[in-house]
């Protein structure tokens, strides 16, 4: 091949590459100046209500916030008189491209083989479509996808988003979790386990294949990094566990920590460095209080009616642990799309006592700086994407209306209209 087509070639793949969502805004022609009217916004980061409220968006990032009514000349202007705007909401544990059914739960390990053995990554990839686009339509603009995706279905999933040829959530992913032996599956044969698990885990065993697991993560596309510190006795080590933090925060990458079965676990994994604990279901003050002086986030995935769940969601809160919320949904509800099966997930932290503000920044403004790191996402404030929602009541006097999202915008873009 000549070099001049080499070239040409070359060019052509680096401008796809870095087509993100910067470069779609552009294209849509957002680069003059919108304002949203709106009844009220919710201060996140304050608590408090400004009323009225008028958003200044230019090239797809938030200008101003003010509640003066007059709009300058040449505006685009959206009318949303009638609702309240809160920042788009963020999912920080979730799996798109994964999806087991109830039925299939009968038979020990029978979801894991159809997915990994049956289903292949392009039904994945197109289930990660459709679930991309319910939670966006849901309120979802951001969301952590924390591996369950097959071979890197989630990164394919996050680039056609990127490019616009898909409607959905900014995506930061993982690719394959890091796990001890055998994964999160159960007991098989071994010339079964060769060929089924390795779809979606990358086993490690020493520091060594710690440090190359996450190199494969970096190569694959990762933005971030997901350890399954524990499978019931399978557990990673300390020596492990700082070899993979070490190496992804060389990159700048931050590291995920799904822990369970008591403080053990949870405990390697912070003195590691991770940024977040995931599910971390039974954690003591103790640890926690540790993962506060550390600025260690937790990620609940809780369910309702689970009174240790609650009591450790209370304990994070008296030790200042900043929560960020997770639904870790995966399941197929015939009768919810999975945006509405996620974002009625947040009840449970009705249960355990948090208030209305609380919830909500559990909701944008935590999971915003964990996920995207300071000033891009989760709050609607001067500089950050303008990633915006509306509903019909105030959310900080009720809480439920951020089930029903009737107006969402992403990066400047409006992606669902409402009526009013």
């Amino acid at each position: 091949m000549k070099p001049t087509i080499i070239l040409f070639l070359f060019s052509i793949f680096s401008v796809t590459v870095q087509t993100g969502v910067s470069a779609q805004t552009q294209a849509d022609g957002q680069n003059g100046l919108t304002v949203i009217k709106a009844k009220g916004m919710v201060d996140v980061r304050r608590g408090k209500l400004i009323e009225p409220a008028m958003v200044h968006i230019r090239n797809g990032k938030i200008e101003k916030i003010d509640n003066d009514l007059s709009i300058p000349a040449n505006s685009t202007v959206v009318d949303l008189s009638n609702l309240y705007l809160l920042p788009g909401l963020i999912d920080a544990h979730t799996h798109l491209c994964h999806e087991y059914q109830y039925e299939l739960e009968k038979v020990p390990g029978a979801n894991t083989v159809v997915e990994t053995a049956i289903v292949d990554d392009a039904t994945r990839a197109l289930l990660g479509a459709r679930n991309a686009r319910d939670l966006i339509n849901s309120g979802y603009t951001t969301v952590r996808d924390l591996g369950n995706s097959g071979v890197n279905t989630d990164v394919a999933l996050r680039d056609a988003i990127n490019k616009g040829w898909l409607t959905g959530p900014r995506m930061f992913v993982s690719t394959r979790a890091l796990s001890p032996i055998g994964g999160q599956f159960t007991k098989m044969p071994a010339d079964m386990r060769h060929a089924i698990i390795p779809k979606e885990y990358v086993e490690v065993s020493g520091a060594e294949e710690a440090r190359k697991a996450v190199k494969q993560a970096i190569y694959d596309g990762a933005d971030c990094i997901k350890i399954i510190v524990n499978e019931n006795r399978m557990v990673l080590n300390q020596e492990e566990l700082n070899a993979i933090v070490d190496e992804a925060k060389k990159a700048g990458l931050k590291v995920a920590a799904h822990a369970t079965n008591g403080d053990g676990p949870a405990l390697m994994a912070v003195k590691a460095g991770v940024n977040s604990i995931e599910h971390g279901y039974t954690l003591s003050a103790d640890v926690l209080k540790l993962m506060a002086a550390q600025g260690t986030y937790l990620v609940p995935t809780d369910q309702t009616g689970v009174d240790r769940y609650q009591k450790r969601i209370q304990r994070a809160l008296q030790a200042n642990v900043k929560i960020a919320f997770g639904s870790d949904m995966y399941f197929y509800d015939p009768q919810r799309n999975r945006g509405q099966v996620t974002v009625s997930t947040y009840h449970s932290y009705i249960e355990a006592g948090m208030s209305n503000v609380q919830i909500l920044q559990s909701a944008t403004m935590h999971p915003g700086t964990l996920v995207a790191g300071e000033g891009k996402v989760g709050l609607l404030e001067a500089g950050y994407y303008a990633d915006v929602i509306a509903v019909e009541k105030n959310p900080l006097e009720n809480i439920e209306a951020i089930e029903n999202v009737v107006f969402v915008m992403k990066e400047g873009k409006v992606v669902k209209s409402s009526d009013h």
